[in-house]
């Protein structure tokens, strides 16, 4: 299937969570056998090309997707956390949200120094969460230069600040709006 075949496997749920948005739920998508294992072969295609050793998703949505890659790719998964669901002594780092701040934590052993790391989550909005979850993985050692999402929401502009810190972008596919 074509990246426009799985744009059209994603349900638009209008005014969600506030009045406004457009929603781009994923359920859909993964609930869709055929659009689900070719969205983890686009996605580990650009894992492949962007010489991962590793993936990382984060929590939650990002489990699914990095997880997923990561297996038919062979390599290894980082679950970035929200705080206090790791068992073993954590990093972590603190950010911003649009309303509020939040945190990401990880386990620090997961990582080989240098290990070159690509960071999956389902769409891209502001970038906050992937800026976070990039800070956190270099401080542990990983080698993070690429960022890879299934939905970008261009008009938020999180693509180009992940650009601006450095990071190589790619999105499956891309919605106007919020």
């Amino acid at each position: 299937m074509t990246p426009d075949d799985l744009k059209a496997l994603v349900r638009t749920v209008p005014d969600f969570p506030a009045p406004g948005i457009l929603f781009r739920d994923i359920t859909t998508l993964i609930a869709h056998g055929e659009g689900f294992a070719a969205t983890i072969d686009h996605l580990a295609t650009m894992a492949r090309n962007a010489g991962a050793q590793a993936l990382a998703g984060m929590e939650a949505r990002g489990f699914i997707f990095g997880a997923a890659v990561a297996a038919r790719m062979g390599l290894g998964f980082i679950p970035v956390r929200k705080p206090g669901k790791l068992p073993v002594p954590t990093i972590g780092v603190d950010y911003k949200l649009e309303y509020g701040r939040d945190r990401l934590e990880m386990d620090p052993t997961a990582i080989l120094k240098d290990q070159r790391v690509v960071i999956l989550d389902d769409l891209i909005a502001t970038g906050g969460t992937a800026l976070a979850a990039t800070e956190l993985l270099r401080s542990a050692g990983a080698n993070v230069t690429h960022a890879l999402f299934v939905i970008d929401l261009p008009d938020l502009h999180g693509a180009a600040r992940l650009r601006d810190a450095g990071l190589t972008v790619e999105a499956l596919m891309h919605f106007p709006g919020h």
